[in-house]
């Protein structure tokens, strides 16, 4: 499943899919065209692998010089998988500023050391964008991103256990004095935490658009299956209940909608109400369908499997937990109320 992944993300930049989206930068009409196609065609997981790469990496490197440069080139051909690693194995994933990942720099060099775990394209990517500190103060300048080519020595790749999200080639890294030239660093030194900031916003609009594209797929063989099946000799679609419960996923579906059209206007504040929302009505509109689906749901790939896949919407970019903590502290900025 993980060659899949690697096929799709090398037609894709074959077909010049990637170079057109990434000409301007990619539009929100652009981005969730894309998705969509991916999300009826392929399994979350390999999904996955290219929506990281998608949404937060080619932005990261976009408009960068020296290694960065022809690394992103090569990604842009299909030539080249790449990886996000964030998740520190020293903090808890919400906990960027307590990251144990360190960048010791020379004048020419710098040594890196630390670990990464839960990362997306980890066993199938060429080259791995790492956030790591620069310095020990928990400040947002302390941070810097490293590229990192998985074949350097010092670099070890582990799959992660566990059968969900087939394709996407999670796994965990370690770097053991893994040394490099300067011209690895990504974005400056002490700009690393600025840039994750500035791009998270599009990691957050393009899981909205994909949570959309999916809940339309997700409810309409559930329609069609509702038609088809019968319940007391009549269509289950003719049933008041069951309709009414059809109807609550269709509007949880126009919410995500309505929310991603509206991002581009918002701050990172306005990103993680959409992160939180997307999550909720994600997992309702899945939740649902699978019930609808009876023992089907069960089945090999079936709804049973896609609900549990999707819980990383509340996970992935920030838990729900964290992103709710975050809003908390802006209640009266949300509501256009004066502080005290």
């Amino acid at each position: 499943m993980s060659e899949q992944a690697r096929e799709l993300w090398r037609s894709l930049g074959e077909r010049g899919v990637l170079r057109a989206l990434f000409a301007e930068g990619p539009s929100r009409e652009q981005l969730g065209g894309l998705l969509a196609e991916l999300d009826r065609e392929h399994p979350v997981g390999v999904v996955l692998s290219a929506c990281v790469q998608l949404a937060t990496i080619l932005p990261i490197l976009r408009g960068e010089t020296g290694a960065a440069a022809k690394v992103y080139e090569s990604a842009l051909s299909g030539a080249a998988v790449l990886a996000l690693a964030a998740t520190d194995a020293a903090a808890a994933g919400s906990d960027l500023t307590s990251l144990g990942t360190k960048a010791e720099l020379a004048e020419d060099h710098l040594v890196l050391t630390g670990a990464k775990r839960w990362i997306t394209n980890a066993c199938t990517a060429d080259h791995v964008l790492v956030l790591a500190r620069h310095r020990p103060a928990d400040h947002f300048t302390s941070f810097l991103w490293v590229l990192v080519p998985v074949t350097a020595p010092g670099v070890r790749v582990e799959p992660a256990s566990g059968g969900l999200f087939a394709g996407s080639g999670v796994g965990h890294l370690e770097f053991d004095q893994v040394r490099l030239d300067r011209e690895h660093v990504v974005g400056g030194v002490g700009r690393g935490m600025v840039s994750f900031g500035r791009h998270v916003t599009t990691e957050r609009l393009a899981g909205g658009l994909w949570a959309a594209a999916m809940c339309r797929r997700v409810l309409a063989d559930t329609l069609k299956s509702l038609c088809e099946r019968q319940l007391g000799g009549r269509p289950m679609w003719t049933n008041e209940a069951i309709r009414h419960r059809f109807a609550r996923c269709l509007v949880e579906t126009r919410r995500i909608e309505a929310m991603c059209a509206q991002v581009e206007q918002w701050s990172l504040l306005g990103s993680m109400v959409l992160k939180v929302s997307v999550a909720e009505s994600l997992d309702l509109v899945l939740t649902e369908c699978a019930q609808l689906a009876g023992a089907e749901a069960f089945a090999e790939g079936g709804l049973a499997q896609l609900r549990a896949e999707i819980g990383m919407f509340g996970i992935a970019g920030g838990a729900s937990g964290a992103m709710l903590a975050g809003i908390a502290e802006h209640a009266h900025d949300l509501l256009g109320l004066r502080a005290g």
